[in-house]
Parts: structure tokens; C-alpha cells; sequence
């Protein structure tokens, strides 16, 4: 733990948790005071149960410590969020496993991008008009930056709450992230997800492919920013 005087230097900071048995960090943090080791107190004195409460039960029940490390410090509030997030989306997309469940602050609108995806965002002319029924999918949560359609098909095809009606009508399906159609998918078919505990049965997926040429030229790289409303939660819309 830090001492009293420690704490009043340190101000912001940013910090990663370390499992001695790889020297890897697990979680990425930012915090004031002795944020970066309340996690070890939560792990022993709680039996709330996630993937980084359990690494670190994993590490003391083996005889070793966490390994505290401040990757910066005397920062403001504004400075650790940018800094977390630009760590967490370097680990992510180089393959550290991070345990942390949620992406850092801003990473889906200014997180880190290939060249052309930067290109792209700030050339998107506006999607103004839709002469197919489809579906638009917001895919921010679930998709890692890649190069190829797949990835984003993995992270378009499921699993929605889609009624039957919209199942029946809608035969393409937009892959929306950070407010740019990054890809275009015919459905060909749906299918149900079951659920843990049948508590949802109407989540569904779809097999697709990538759509034909004339299709998928109507829409890709084209801007969904314009139509964007404060507040909206739903992942899924099908109008602009």
C-alpha cells in the first residue's frame, strides 16, 4: 500500500497488473490513492467471481504475488483515460490478454485504427438513402480491427433480437463501426441461439455472405454519423 505521502505525489495514474508465472500483464488500469491495490483486496475478502478477480485468486493460491506495476503517474483524470485506453487497445489488438471487460475511454471513436480506417472515417461521405431493406448492425462492442471480412462478419451475424416479420423482409445486413459501414452481408438464412436458461429465445443469427458488387458499393464506407441519436442503446436499427 502507498503512505500518505506517496499518495498526495502521485495524483492520476495508470497501472498494470502482472502475473509473475509469465511476467504479462492481465489488467490495465488508471486510478488515485490505492486504487491499483484494491483488486487484491476485493480477490481475497469477495467471492464475486471474474476472469480477473479469479486470475489473481489463481496467482496467491500459488504462492506468488501480484506484481504492482505505475506505468505513469502525476497525471490529471483526462491523461490517465487516453493513456488506459491507448494501452488497452494496443494489448488487444497484439494479443495480450487483458481480463478487463469493457474497452477504454473513446476507443471506438479515436482508438487505434490502421491507416486507411483513419482515411476512411474522415472521407465517409453521408449515407443519405436506403433502396434495400436491411438491417443495420452496430458491431462497436464485439468487434476487433482486423483486414478481413470475416472478422467482421463473425462479429455481425449474432445474436440479435430480431422479430419474424423483419426475419422475413430484411436481405442485407450493414456492419456499422464507429459510425462507417465497414462491410455489406446478404442473408441467406436465420437461425435461433439458445440462450443460458431459456431466459431469451428470440435472439437469432444469420449466415450470410459478402454482398454482390452493385449492393455492397451502395453502401460501404459510407457514413451513419448524421443519423446517430443521443441516448440510442439498441445495436440494431433499420432506418436512417
Amino acid at each position: 500500500m502507498f503512505d500518505q505521502l506517496t499518495i498526495e505525489k502521485l495524483d492520476f495514474y495508470v497501472y498494470a497488473l502482472i502475473n509473475p508465472s509469465d511476467n504479462k500483464p492481465f489488467y490495465i488500469g488508471k486510478g488515485i490513492g490505492n486504487r491499483v491495490f484494491n483488486h487484491q483486496n476485493c480477490a481475497i475478502k469477495d467471492d464475486f467471481s471474474n476472469l480477473k478477480l479469479d486470475t489473481i485468486r489463481e496467482i496467491i493460491d500459488s504462492g506468488f504475488e501480484v506484481e504492482h506495476i505505475i506505468i505513469r503517474h502525476g497525471l490529471t483524470e483526462k491523461e490517465a483515460f487516453e493513456i488506459e485506453a491507448s494501452i488497452i487497445d494496443f494489448g488487444n489488438k497484439f494479443g495480450f490478454e487483458f481480463s478487463n471487460l469493457v474497452l477504454g475511454h473513446h476507443s471506438s471513436g479515436k482508438g487505434l485504427m490502421t491507416a486507411d480506417e483513419i482515411v476512411r472515417i474522415h472521407n465517409a461521405k453521408p449515407l443519405t438513402e436506403l433502396t434495400d431493406p436491411v438491417i443495420i448492425i452496430n458491431i462497436n462492442k464485439k468487434y476487433v480491427r482486423g483486414n478481413s471480412s470475416n472478422e467482421i462478419y463473425e462479429s455481425t451475424k449474432q445474436a440479435w433480437v430480431i422479430g419474424e416479420q423483419k426475419r422475413k423482409t430484411t436481405k442485407y445486413a450493414l456492419s456499422e463501426y464507429c459510425g462507417i459501414v465497414i462491410e455489406v452481408f446478404e442473408i441467406q438464412e436465420w437461425y435461433e441461439i439458445e440462450t443460458p436458461n431459456n431466459k431469451r429465445k428470440n435472439r437469432w443469427g444469420f449466415n450470410g455472405i459478402v454482398a454482390k458488387p452493385e449492393i455492397r458499393e451502395k453502401y460501404i464506407n459510407k457514413s451513419l454519423a448524421h443519423t446517430k441519436k443521443k441516448g440510442a442503446a439498441n445495436p440494431i436499427k433499420y432506418r436512417l
